[in-house]
């Protein structure tokens, strides 16, 4: 069995326990070396996870003789960057969602992988997870007839930290770093299961607006969209409402009933038909990227194939950028 050795550029939060732990729990993967451009903080991670090595400059890493492969945790504006390094180094990369922070710089990975002919994948690890699986079964099973309309509603009020941010922002509110605000870090999430339930989407429109002035990028959006299926939707994301509107839900709408799911929150999943109303818990593995993780790696051993690529993921930048993009048009 062919082993894979990792390199993570970058050591944030969402690689202490939602994806870092996961790579040493597949057969034949192990981590190799951890790289932060701060010293401190790269050697604390190494220890704290018994790494091997660590690094400070991610081109060393990535030109480790030990290291076959890269993980990406870094925020998007770095993500083709780096991508593009390890790739042309020949090495397979896993990168954190969104693929990158604009449409462009996803068709930039997406050339030099089909160019180097090096895999890239991306972590839209909630379509692995068996809480969305029993929704896309459940959708496929026809208990709510013929699909008509997907609706998507996501309130949140501000965080603490929103209110005094200016001179301590953070990266995610950052339209130059993370691509837009709150929305470019929690949408693609919700946008990639949709896609991944109901096709790609081909059309989309939107309305944005900085109601609350906290930060620069915009803090509520509406939008509708078209699947290629001729499927309509709307959504909408505020990330400055009351607490009494906090909600996380999608809602598909059949001809016979209707099925009511959250993306971040794993509510009970909800059918609601003539026959009544039926809720379903599932279960997450307690490390939510290591379905996805070990797809990855299975495919680069060549046991099987990961369909979570930079070419899946970048339509999902396409639909945030146009719904931005016609947004701020009508500001």
């Amino acid at each position: 069995m062919k082993e894979i050795h990792w390199g993570f550029i970058g050591c944030g939060e969402v690689t202490e326990k939602k994806s870092g732990p996961a790579f040493n729990k597949v057969e034949g993967s192990y981590v190799e070396a951890v790289m932060s451009r701060s010293e401190e903080k790269a050697r604390l991670y190494a220890e704290r996870h018994q790494i091997k090595k660590w690094y400070t400059d991610a081109q060393e890493l990535i030109n480790d003789s030990n290291v076959n492969a890269i993980y990406i945790a870094t925020p998007p504006s770095s993500h083709a960057t780096f991508a593009i390094m390890a790739m042309k180094a020949g090495k397979p990369v896993y990168i954190e969602k969104p693929l990158a922070s604009s449409y462009e710089d996803c068709a930039r990975i997406n050339r030099i992988s089909l160019e180097t002919g090096v895999p890239c994948f991306v972590a839209y690890y909630r379509r692995y997870l068996p809480y969305f699986i029993k929704v896309k079964e459940l959708i496929n099973s026809g208990i709510i007839g013929k699909v008509t309309n997907v609706q998507l509603r996501f309130s949140v009020p501000p965080r603490e930290l929103d209110y005094n941010c200016q001179n301590n922002r953070p990266w995610r509110l950052q339209p130059d770093i993370a691509g837009g605000g709150y929305f470019y870090d929690l949408a693609p999430h919700q946008l990639d299961i949709l896609q991944n339930l109901f096709g790609i989407i081909t059309k989309a429109h939107g309305y944005c607006a900085n109601i609350a002035h906290l930060y620069k990028a915009e803090d509520t959006i509406s939008a509708c969209f078209l699947f290629e299926n001729g499927l309509p939707g709307s959504a909408s994301w505020c990330f400055v409402g009351h607490q009494s509107a906090r909600e996380d839900s999608i809602e598909v709408i059949g001809e016979k009933g209707l099925i009511t799911f959250s993306v971040f929150d794993y509510k009970p999943i909800q059918i609601i038909t003539s026959n009544g109303t039926n809720n379903i818990t599932v279960e997450n593995p307690p490390y939510v990227q290591l379905p996805i993780i070990k797809d990855v790696i299975e495919d680069l051993q060549g046991l099987g194939i990961c369909e979570s690529t930079s070419i899946s993921a970048t339509p999902v930048n396409w639909v945030m950028d146009r719904i931005l993009e016609i947004g701020r048009a009508h500001v």
